[in-house]
């Protein structure tokens, strides 16, 4: 397979597609979602079973669509070319011979999700006059395991098919219908004699009703019609990119790789002009996979609330909004959870779909995975320190979420007459080689934390916290080794055990539990040491960024480069594992890896008052730019280059949250500092560390 590098590393081209068809490119758009060719589509909040058999109902794709030529055209010299551009959202398929360019085209369109769309162009070439045809190989059958499909009459010249899952996610709920109309499309496409080129476009529209589809599917002739269909997706992805992007002058792998974990990742969250609402979550093999026995079945994760979602939250609130949205939406069946547990508050699912009920196949991880809860409140607490977004705490409800997450941990919790503080008993931590341990370090950090944040925003909101909110914080047990100076993962952990991912060494960061220089070096190096060398991809970002806080850039530049080898193909998709096995468009993975540079190598940290920061870059990354950082209603470019750090605040900026824009200063740390941010006017400063916030700090832009 060759795969040279493109002038522009946003277009992923090679001759050949890869030999492991998981690997082709998936293509989503927050609402709908498949990989390139393939005949199974996906469509958010769309599940078929109950419970443990919950799963991504399969979807018949009527794209499943291979472009060739017929025999007598094959006789001649023949070149492929596949690409995608990441800029557009577009995968292109590309024949050429000495009497045809044939191009087909193919993206879920970005402004509206409710379409996918198909383009296929035929440009003559030489002076020949003879017809030119191309096959088009269709896998497509409008059938599914998981639906009943039933035929209705045309539409306008369209297929339509209807239908309902044949079982709902829990007892006596409702199963969801999914309606398809598409274009037709035929064995064979003809240039005919007198055509210099052609063009045909084919149309899919997916909805839960009929009087929805219709409409889209209308939308969709009315685009077409005056010339606007692929334009609108183009801009679409155009806005989203100009808000957030992450480049750099350094190694062309971490260029593409970047870009790559970007563009998917913005992939599967809806459109920056959706109304909110309808957003499913946001799985470990996004909208593409995800049926049954696939690539965790769909299921939301804490990898949508702490891996992915911080990059996306740096950029979008609106869009780190939709993740707290759903969560919202999901507090019937966290609270289910919790009295089927028998506590009090809210116990949210180590695996969600759309009701919030447990869905984890096997019992263990639901009962005993429950940091989740903390890392689902963590997700909130960021998004108030970067927007002071009061409205969704109070009508969007998220005080719900944070104030009934705080009553489980109070009921979960155990009293500890020998040792005088609070324990967490028979947990799996994260490090999930290990279950039914005592006091896992990070369950029982992100269980302070959120009890904590819990008293935090009952002061804003005053409501009487209870005592025991803050007793428990106050109180509760961080396993700490006095003589070596580490944070055993659990009681009894014995310094040397196997650990199957970053667990212990995300108190540092993203948790931010205060520790030593030293005994952050000493967690990092004792479980570098022991992990998993085939484990999760994630894992390692967690590391750089530790190393990165403690200075030790090519350290971190090291363990970074594990990373590649879970990066499989021409088209940037992650697996799960660095031998190309578990799940396939590993988004985990990408957060995390993204994470290492958006908060590694900026230093960037969420804080109450202020986004710290703390540049370091290794030496052979010259510059690094970030357009579009989000802070209290502003929109920031970032540039870091030698040892010089520049910023831009954006005037008139858009999607920057719903607070109005606060009056923002850079304070440098060593000197004092102050540096005020004028909209459109840029500011220089040496590399160093210092934090962005209000130029009043006594003043609040929190609209109370």
């Amino acid at each position: 397979m060759t795969n040279e590098t493109p002038a522009d590393p946003y277009i992923f081209t090679t001759d050949l597609l890869p030999l492991d068809p998981r690997f082709l490119p998936p293509l989503a758009n927050g609402l709908l979602g498949w990989r390139v060719y393939g005949d199974i589509m996906h469509m958010g909040g769309v599940y078929n079973g109950e419970g443990g058999d919950c799963h991504r109902a399969n979807l018949p794709c009527p794209l499943a669509v291979r472009m060739d030529l017929d025999e007598v055209e094959k006789a001649g010299r023949l070149q492929h070319s596949y690409s995608l551009d990441t800029h557009t959202g577009i995968f292109t398929h590309s024949l050429r011979t000495v009497r045809v360019i044939a191009s087909q085209s193919l993206y879920t369109h970005r402004h509206h999700p409710n379409l996918m769309v198909m383009e296929v162009l035929l440009v003559r070439q030489g002076t020949s006059q003879e017809p030119i045809t191309i096959k088009m190989d269709s896998g497509f059958t409008p059938q599914s395991d998981d639906i009943v499909f039933h035929s209705e009459p045309d539409y306008k010249g369209a297929s339509y098919i209807q239908g309902h899952t044949t079982m709902a996610e829990v007892p006596g709920g409702i199963c969801p219908s999914v309606h398809i109309i598409w274009t037709p499309i035929t064995p064979s496409l003809t240039l005919l004699p007198d055509q210099a080129q052609s063009r045909w476009g084919f149309v899919v529209a997916v909805a839960g009703s009929q009087d929805s589809v219709q409409a889209h599917y209308d939308t969709a002739l009315e685009l077409m019609a005056n010339g606007n269909l692929r334009p609108s997706h183009l801009r679409a992805w155009e806005e989203l990119w100009a808000g957030s992007t992450l480049e750099l002058t350094g190694p062309d792998n971490l260029s593409r790789a970047l870009i790559g974990c970007m563009f998917y990742l913005l992939s599967v969250f809806p459109s920056l002009h959706e109304a909110p609402g309808h957003f499913g979550g946001v799985s470990p093999g996004g909208l593409s996979n995800g049926g049954s026995g696939q690539d965790y079945w769909g299921h939301v994760f804490w990898d949508q609330d702490t891996w992915m979602y911080p990059s996306i939250g740096l950029f979008y609130p609106q869009l780190a909004r939709a993740v707290l949205d759903y969560r919202v939406r999901t507090v019937d069946g966290a609270k289910d959870n919790a009295e089927k547990q028998g506590y009090k508050g809210l116990k949210f699912p180590w695996e969600s779909a759309v009701s919030g009920r447990e869905v984890c196949p096997e019992d263990i991880y639901g009962q005993q995975e429950i940091h989740i809860n903390g890392d689902v409140t963590l997700a909130f607490q960021h998004y108030l320190y970067l927007t002071e977004d009061m409205s969704m705490f109070t009508e969007g409800r998220g005080s719900e979420v944070i104030w009934g997450v705080a009553d489980y941990w109070v009921s979960r919790v155990t009293w500890s007459a020998e040792e005088q503080n609070y324990h967490i008993l028979g947990v799996m931590p994260p490090d999930e080689y290990y279950y039914n341990v005592n006091n896992s370090v990070y369950t029982n950090t992100v269980a302070k934390f959120s009890l904590e944040f819990a008293v935090e925003l009952a002061a804003l909101l005053k409501y009487p916290a209870p005592q025991e909110w803050q007793q428990v914080a106050d109180k509760i047990k961080i396993p700490f080794d006095q003589k070596q100076k580490y944070h055993p993962e659990y009681d009894g952990y014995k310094k040397g055990q196997f650990v199957k991912q970053a667990d212990t060494v995300m108190l540092g960061y993203p948790l931010g539990l205060p520790m030593t220089p030293e005994v952050r070096r000493n967690d990092l190096e004792f479980y570098e040491a022991v992990t998993d060398p085939g484990g999760p991809a994630m894992t390692w970002g967690m590391f750089a960024v530790g190393w990165l806080e403690l200075g030790e850039v090519e350290k971190a530049r090291h363990l970074l480069q594990k990373c590649f080898k879970n990066i499989q193909g021409p088209f940037q998709v992650w697996s799960e594992s660095s031998d190309g096995s578990g799940a396939v468009n590993f988004l985990t993975g990408m957060g995390g890896f993204l994470q290492a540079v958006l908060f590694g190598y900026t230093g960037f940290r969420v804080q109450k008052d202020c986004l710290a920061f703390a540049p370091s870059i290794p030496e052979d990354i010259t510059q690094l730019c970030i357009r579009g950082v989000s802070y209290l209603g502003n929109k920031m470019d970032w540039l870091v280059r030698g040892q010089e750090v520049y910023i831009i605040l954006r005037e008139g900026a858009k999607h920057a949250g719903n607070t109005k824009p606060c009056a923002l200063q850079v304070v440098l740390k060593n000197s004092g500092t102050k540096i005020p941010l004028i909209p459109g006017k840029p500011v220089t400063f040496p590399r160093e560390s210092g934090m962005i916030c209000k130029v009043d700090r006594a003043m609040s832009c929190w609209p109370m």
